[in-house]
């Protein structure tokens, strides 16, 4: 695959998946395409050397994997973990305000989002909705609005001289979205609107009552490349959709070897990954047990065996040396937008990162010809984190954390180098095919 391919599908991807359940979606349908075979949690599970195979949980996590044909006294394994949601903000229960002769939507703040970007956008609604149809059963279903149907205005500046220097957003009073007007004899009902949308992107489904849903807004501006030679990509959720992109193309590439190659994606990583789906879940522990049987079973020292002699790779977008902050970072630790992929230091374990790990990814972007750059924070500042550190913890597996530099990391639009996500790529492929 060129790397105009790889981009042109990333731009179609991030522009599809406006919520991690869209985005795991996505993935299934791709990973199909190349001959993944889908495994229900719930169910027996059968495989063979070499097959292809995935599982999701909740919607918003998903795990793909290539079996090894390797015995398990000598079974490694090969992951890349990554994660499938971002900072936004997420629809509240019950929504609905009037005010100021304006319908409005309440929402939470999902994630250490910066707000700013926010306000007098173009913002559209998506996500997952749960209902009883007429026999009591529960179903969900995915919805996009796709168009434009709300906005956050600014306050103008003439009724907020000091906005420029002072400004403060309380989110429970300044970041609500406004849908609509209200007239006099109307009462504004969210559940209606998401009832018409149910209808118009499925048809005449069978409903008896909409119970839940889990909606986010999102920037209806879609991707694109940006800079006179187009060295720039500028895109919502490029934190970490683009790591999820990269290794689904890296693990659909892969050949069948004696290792174990395999992909997770796990939901709830910008609030924690304490659910049941995110990192600190035990989605990872309860697929490799699975995938060897006896291991944490009839022997419960196999699997670390296993773990020692393999290798994990974190990947979650890196901070790029911003020109007009640069005194943000530390001197000798300055990545570059196209510099390549960055590895992530940190003395206190916020990436999992060791000498040793370290020195394996280096030798892969050496032996497939990709530059590669460092990072650790001023030693003044504090560290942002990954799902590098909770995945080492929770399975013994040594880790190496790395990242395509970006900046305005958690804006509503973010900007990453063109050429880093297809170098990346590389290295990934490289590492299953190792």
């Amino acid at each position: 695959m060129t790397q105009e391919i790889f981009n042109h599908d990333l731009i179609q991807f991030l522009h599809r998946s406006p919520t991690p359940f869209h985005c795991v979606q996505n993935m299934v349908n791709s990973l199909e395409e190349h001959n993944f075979v889908l495994l229900e949690e719930n169910e027996p599970w059968s495989l063979e050397p070499g097959g292809r195979y995935m599982t999701s949980r909740g919607d918003g996590s998903i795990a793909a994997f290539i079996c090894g044909d390797a015995d398990i006294d000598n079974a490694t394994l090969r992951i890349v973990g990554a994660h499938t949601d971002s900072p936004c903000l997420k629809i509240k229960p019950e929504p609905e305000r009037v005010r100021g002769g304006c319908n409005q939507l309440s929402v939470e703040v999902y994630g250490g989002a910066l707000l700013n970007p926010w306000f007098d956008r173009d913002l559209s609604i998506a996500g997952r909705v749960s209902y009883r149809d007429n026999q009591g059963g529960v179903s969900s279903v995915l919805i996009d609005f796709q168009r434009a149907v709300a906005i956050i205005p600014s306050l103008a500046i003439h009724l907020d001289r000091d906005v420029n220097s002072k400004r403060e957003i309380n989110p429970e009073k300044h970041v609500v979205a406004i849908t609509g007007m209200t007239g006099e004899d109307d009462e504004f009902s969210f559940r209606d609107c998401i009832l018409e949308q149910i209808e118009e992107e499925y048809g005449n489904i069978d409903i008896d009552l909409l119970l839940d849903f889990d909606l986010y807004l999102y920037d209806t501006n879609g991707p694109a490349f940006v800079g006179l030679a187009d060295e720039f990509l500028s895109a919502a959720r490029l934190d970490n959709l683009l790591s999820c992109y990269t290794a689904m193309r890296s693990i659909e590439s892969a050949r069948p070897g004696d290792a174990t190659c395999i992909l997770v994606c796990h939901d709830h990583e910008e609030v924690g990954s304490v659910s049941s789906s995110g990192a600190q879940s035990p989605f990872l522990i309860d697929v490799l047990r699975r995938l060897f049987p006896g291991a944490g079973q009839l022997d419960p020292g196999e699997l670390t065996r296993i773990t020692q002699r393999s290798l994990m790779i974190s990947a979650d977008n890196a901070h790029a040396v911003h020109p007009n902050y640069a005194d943000k970072h530390d001197h000798n630790h300055r990545p570059v937008l196209n510099g390549g992929p960055v590895i992530k230091f940190n003395a206190s374990q916020r990436y999992a990162t060791n000498s040793e790990t370290a020195a394996l990814f280096r030798n892969l972007c050496i032996e497939t010809g990709v530059p590669v750059q460092a990072m650790a924070m001023r030693a003044d500042m504090a560290c942002g984190s990954t799902i590098g550190p909770i995945s080492s913890a929770a399975i013994g597996i040594p880790v190496v954390d790395v990242g395509i530099p970006q900046w305005a990391m958690h804006s509503l639009r973010e900007t990453a180098g063109s050429r880093d996500a297809y170098y990346l790529h590389r290295v990934l492929q490289a590492f299953y095919n190792s």
